[in-house]
């Protein structure tokens, strides 16, 4: 794990060096995607079932072998211990009680002359929800995508989820028969997000196609996205803590694991103005290390781009929190209101030393899909709102079209548009 300065003469140049990544897309998995969707968009439910025989290590028959029954998502639900069902339903309660707040209403107001302007929010109509499967199930991301959701008033949620070799994960199909997913398909891949979005014989198109995945899935999300929306292109999961040295550092380096398990390029930084604290936290990272089960690939996240970096001082640490825009951001100090209020980018904000990244991971309430990759200096995480859209509501009242009707014409003429012009003209009444 690299240990930096900032009093350091190149620091800048070694904290880009340790944040650059390579986002650009592969030629090679650009190409491999491509042919899938064209022949998913061609041959639709055959070739799905192929690309899953294939890339899952099945021997299905048809689509009906890859659906889930509402029955069968229930069953998941009732095979579970009754303490993980009641995680499952006191997280999914939480995050609905979060999003509910998140409601956007429709608005509108009127002018003195009667043309009434506005808003209407409403619902998309069908969504997609990609759910990882592979080197770790993920119940949470059921709720955190379907949840909100189900809050938007979206009309039907359909789930898709890869099995290799057919496992299928009872915590994932509970999650989504908590969750409300209306229909659940066993796929995962390019193959699962070009069905979804551009539909299949057994599959309908979605809106919108949400949720982390791979590289194939980041690369079929990129290029559909038009033909639907999508919620974002994720990149690697990220921790960044800023302590005042006063948190026990047994609690720090299992909060650098908690980012650092998922993927052996995920980034777990530590900002600290104590330089022996940060000694500290490496010895109880290099104790608590070979506990761990992942502890191969919490080495190697940790070694690739893994920091403990040493600040002037808490102000000097928002600074950099504010240029690394972090996914996931911990403000371990005594106290972490006023330290907030300097942070200007960052996906999710922890505060305190007793808010740890993995409680927002599953349930304190707030989503856990959060942008990655510098992205939070523009983007904001999942919520309702990436399940709603606008539509502007222009009444235009006899009156307001005297006033607006002359605004639009002098301004069409100066584009040079004409009949623009004569449209709004068309409206105005004879000069008396």
């Amino acid at each position: 794990m690299k240990r930096l300065s900032t009093r350091q003469a190149d620091f800048d140049t070694q904290l880009g060096a340790l944040l650059a990544f390579e986002t650009a897309q592969n030629p090679e998995v650009d190409a491999a995607v491509a042919r899938i969707l064209a022949d998913i968009k061609t041959r639709g439910d055959a070739a799905v079932v192929e690309y899953t025989n294939r890339f899952d290590g099945l021997s299905v028959a048809s689509m009906s072998d890859l659906e889930l029954r509402r029955d069968e998502l229930e069953a998941a639900y009732q095979r579970l211990p009754s303490a993980q069902r009641d995680a499952l339903e006191a997280a999914a309660a939480r995050v609905r009680r979060y999003h509910e707040k998140q409601v956007q209403p429709s608005w509108q107001y009127e002018d003195e002359d009667g043309t009434v302007l506005g808003q209407a929010v409403t619902a998309l109509d069908r969504v997609g929800i990609y759910v990882p499967g592979g080197k770790a199930s993920y119940p949470s991301s059921v709720l955190m995508n379907a949840i909100p959701a189900k809050v938007a008033g979206v009309g039907e949620i359909i789930m898709v989820v890869p099995t290799p070799r057919g496992e299928r994960n009872d915590l994932v199909l509970a999650a989504a028969y908590i969750a409300g997913v209306d229909r659940a398909f066993t796929i995962g891949g390019a193959q699962a997000v070009g069905a979804l979005a551009y539909g299949t014989q057994t599959i309908p198109q979605v809106d919108k196609v949400t949720g982390p995945g791979n590289q194939y899935v980041a690369a079929a999300k990129r290029a559909v996205f038009g033909v639907v929306g999508i919620d974002m292109v994720a990149g690697p999961s990220e921790i960044l803590v800023i302590c005042d040295g006063e948190t026990d550092p047994d609690w720090i380096a299992m909060d650098l694991f908690s980012q650092a398990e998922h993927d052996e390029i995920a980034q777990s930084i530590l900002l600290c103005p104590d330089a022996a604290y940060l000694d500290k936290v490496a010895a109880s990272i290099e104790k608590l290390l070979s506990t761990m089960p992942r502890r191969d690939i919490i080495a190697a996240s940790l070694g690739n781009r893994g920091a403990l970096i040493e600040v002037r001082d808490l102000a000097e640490a928002a600074t950099i929190a504010n240029r690394i825009a972090p996914e996931h951001l911990e403000l371990s100090v005594a106290d972490p209101w006023a330290l907030q209020q300097q942070i200007r980018h960052a996906g999710a904000i922890f505060l305190g030393r007793y808010a740890s990244e993995s409680l927002g991971d599953y349930c304190a309430g707030p989503n856990h899909v959060l942008p990655t990759s510098r992205t939070a200096r523009y983007a904001s995480p999942l919520g309702v709102y990436d399940f709603q859209k606008r539509s502007s509501l222009i009444f235009v009242s006899e009156a307001g079209a005297q006033t607006l009707g002359r605004i639009a014409s002098t301004l069409a003429h100066g584009e040079g548009l004409p009949a623009h012009a004569k449209s709004a003209e068309y409206r105005l009444k004879a000069s008396t």
